[in-house]
């Protein structure tokens, strides 16, 4: 009796564990095969905070480019807010970047990444979202995720962890749909090989004067070409990257979709190679938004293909 006993309650044992394995196997699958990562963590206590996640990514060896309340701005112009805390954090990792950059011109994308971080009115939790490698991969047209974006992605894994001990990834409630534009838009503008730091500074210039006018903001800046040329990597004469956010598309998307900080602000990069005569000009386009969230509601989709309209109307009056 007693030896019937001990099987039967091993058997109950291993059959739990069996389940709960397959349970977790089953949400990490699920996790996987979505295009942004959600990391949610209990925080009753309040100790968790996009400070504290600052600093767990800084030991880890990332630059960060900005950690933006947008709660502030939020109450201010809409005078309401569905968040306790919304933060729109911005980072890289100098070296993975340079890697990524000898391979790909178009590393400017995500570089910095982007994340939200966020806390619903009343919750006692606290979430990060960022794009999956594969999103990534697939936005820079790579076959498949590249090793050095794969490493990149496991240690900005890593540092969620270590900010976030206790956090689980969740599975979103809907499925990525088909792409209805172009995941990427791009503009090429001709510039003098040997004068090209004058017409930088006037595509510069002429650029920045007509973000305010059509609502945008710029709410990060990053030269990379500095970056490289502290490790003596002359590749690009250009290399710069614009944060971009419109704060009527984030306030509108976030209220459905939080997670809509993994594309907010948006990296706009200008590229020009080592004696090229074009320097190339390109952002991500809303497409990834309504794709990736699965976005049908029409005021959403006005919201969002008004900002790719005045940013494609801006972008061609500088480069025609």
């Amino acid at each position: 009796m007693i030896l019937k006993g001990v099987l039967g309650f091993s058997l109950m044992v291993g059959c739990a564990v069996a389940t709960e394995t397959k349970q977790a196997a089953s949400v990490n699958e699920a996790v996987k095969t979505q295009e942004i990562e959600l990391f949610t963590s209990a925080n009753e206590d309040g100790k968790i905070t996009p400070k504290t996640i600052q600093a767990a990514f800084e030991k880890a060896g990332f630059t960060v480019s900005a950690n933006r309340d947008m709660n502030g701005p939020f109450k201010k112009q809409f005078k309401e807010s569905g968040f306790d805390v919304y933060n729109l954090f911005t980072f890289y990792k100098k070296e993975r970047v340079l890697e990524l950059a000898k391979k790909y011109p178009n590393v400017g994308l995500f570089a910095p990444m982007s994340m939200s971080i966020y806390t619903g009115k009343g919750d006692k939790k606290i979430s990060v979202a960022s794009l999956s490698a594969e999103a990534m991969a697939k936005i820079m047209k790579m076959p498949k995720p590249d090793e050095t974006l794969t490493k990149l992605k496991e240690e900005v894994r890593a540092a969620l962890k270590a900010a976030m001990p206790n956090g689980k990834y969740e599975t979103l409630p809907y499925t990525a749909k088909p792409p209805k534009g172009e995941l990427v838009t791009h503009f090429s503008m001709e510039i003098d090989p040997k004068d090209w730091e004058d017409e930088l500074e006037e595509f510069k210039m002429g650029f920045e004067g007509e973000l305010s006018p059509k609502g945008f903001v710029i709410a990060g800046f990053n030269n990379l070409g500095d970056d490289f040329e502290e490790v003596n990597y002359d590749g690009y004469d250009i290399y710069e990257v614009y944060s971009i956010c419109k704060l009527p598309v984030i306030y509108t998307i976030a209220k459905t979709h939080p997670e809509a900080g993994a594309f907010a602000p948006c990296s706009l990069y200008l590229e020009k190679k080592k004696g090229a005569d074009t320097m190339e000009i390109a952002f991500p386009s809303v497409y990834n938004w309504m794709s990736t969230m699965a976005i049908e509601d029409p005021k959403d989709v006005e919201v969002l293909e008004k900002a790719q309209k005045g940013m494609q109307e801006i972008l061609t009056g500088l480069t025609e």
